[in-house]
């Protein structure tokens, strides 16, 4: 790819929500797309999971084909995988895409490959598979396991999360970003696979979809949703050393001013955290 520096470390936010788009006049200011995040690390040019922020990814990817890039996937709920029948990249010829994740456990044994034409690209996508022209090449990982990209080194670790996520921590040049989206807390202790994976991070970008009130509210309780708080998060994070926390994946009915409000509370418990929106970019190392 065209424009990718050598020496730097950079995440920037494309989707920020987590369940479904929730586009309007009452999100603008942190954004209604779903799950997309993208690092530019040494050169190499890296996804971690499809929401529909990959689509607006791909337009700012235009001139810069024909592109490499490594994409990842955490697990393959909707809100992570809506933006893949539109990622513009996979239909250009000379494209390569390096695909990875594990395939859940349903009873079928199905390699990665297989996995992402019939249940990612399935029946209800509007783009025929045969509009592919990119070379996809596809990696199936074993959560818990270490791999490289020559001189990054990513760790996975499982996330408790309903039909399984998967945790990544990326880590290049003595530095590291830990991406923790789609868990639960446990409600009698912190938990270790994060605190492990966050280990001294610059950037643990973490799955905080409620506030304590509403997890933990009697007549709309989320115990058992899959998803965490920033309170939590906070926790997590000093835990595990970790320098800056990101919440991330916030709830599709927190509008504009909801958002700002728990920015506020954020930063009083914690001036470094960051309330992730659309567009947000973080240097770990500058390029």
């Amino acid at each position: 790819m065209k424009n990718l520096s050598p020496t730097e470390f950079v995440v920037k936010f494309w989707g920020v929500r987590g369940s479904i788009p929730c586009p309007g006049p009452s999100t603008v200011r942190y954004g209604g797309n779903t799950s997309c995040i993208e690092m530019r690390i040494g050169g190499k040019h890296l996804i971690f999971d499809g929401g529909t922020g990959l689509r607006q990814m791909s337009k700012s990817l235009e001139d810069e084909m024909p592109l490499q890039t490594y994409m990842f996937f955490t697990h393959y709920h909707w809100d992570h995988i809506q933006g893949i029948p539109f990622f513009s990249p996979f239909f250009t010829e000379g494209n390569r895409i390096f695909i990875h994740g594990q395939v859940p456990d349903e009873g079928e044994k199905m390699k990665l490959e297989e996995h992402f034409y019939k249940r990612v690209l399935h029946t209800n996508s509007p783009v025929p598979v045969q509009a592919i022209k990119a070379d996809l090449q596809f990696h199936d990982l074993v959560c818990g396991e270490t791999f490289f990209l020559d001189d990054i080194e990513i760790d996975t670790i499982e996330l408790n999360h309903p039909n399984g996520a998967m945790g990544y921590r990326v880590a290049w040049n003595n530095h590291a970003i830990a991406y923790c989206t789609d868990t639960e807390h446990f409600p009698d202790r912190l938990d270790e696979n994060i605190i492990k994976l966050a280990h001294n991070a610059d950037v643990m970008i973490y799955d905080a979809m409620y506030t304590d009130e509403e997890y933990h509210n009697p007549k709309s309780s989320k115990v058992g949703w899959g998803h965490s708080t920033w309170q939590e998060g906070l926790k997590v994070a000093k835990a595990a050393g970790v320098k800056r926390l990101v919440v991330f994946h916030h709830e599709p009915n927190h509008s504009d001013e909801i958002m700002d409000r728990i920015t506020e509370e954020v930063k009083v418990c914690c001036e470094d955290a960051l309330v992730a929106r659309e567009g947000l970019e973080v240097s770990v190392i500058q390029g």
